[in-house]
């Protein structure tokens, strides 16, 4: 994977306050800000760790009706709202880095389409780049979270989601599709 850019470390105390997160993100990635809608987001985590959960809520305040299932046996769920395709995939099942090859997955990482992978390292080194990382970890309270930017986009998400006195990240060049 390419070099990190820049990350903003915080702690999500309950429930309450992972959902907020995703919904400061759910704006950002389906365009709702002016930035161009799609990106790609990997998830890290013990199990448990609110993965899935994070993911809900965005989906939810993306304008996702109905029942979001987890991909954990199936790899793949994918929405659609209006013009804008979600893929929320769950590698976790996997033994081996090039399964996800094998099932066909390559071409639904498209940088118009929000793009949610959770247990990309099972997948190690084959998978592009995110914009941005999102690992959880158990913290007292709650969870901690660190959201790392790869790319110009993941710059821009951080910096529009930071706290007004913590800017984790330095003026982003053109974000591709913006």
């Amino acid at each position: 994977m390419s070099a990190p850019l820049c990350s903003l470390t915080l702690n999500l105390p309950d429930e309450t306050a992972t959902d907020a997160l995703a919904r400061q993100f759910a704006p950002l990635v389906t365009g709702a800000t002016g930035l161009a809608p799609g990106g790609r987001i990997h998830l890290c985590g013990d199990l448990g760790a609110g993965k899935t959960a994070f993911t809900r809520a965005l989906l939810r305040e993306s304008g996702i009706k109905g029942r979001i299932k987890s991909p954990s046996y199936a790899l793949l769920e994918s929405y659609k709202v209006s013009n804008l395709y979600f893929y929320h995939f769950d590698f976790y099942r996997f033994s081996d880095s090039r399964e996800w090859l094998d099932a066909g997955f390559r071409d639904l990482l498209r940088d118009d389409a929000v793009v949610l992978i959770e247990w990309p390292e099972r997948a190690e080194g084959l998978l592009p780049p995110p914009d941005l990382q999102i690992d959880l970890a158990y913290a007292d309270p709650g969870r901690d979270v660190t959201l790392t930017a790869f790319t110009a986009r993941g710059q821009t998400w951080l910096n529009a989601i930071a706290p007004l006195s913590q800017k984790p990240c330095p003026t982003p060049g053109p974000v591709a599709g913006a």
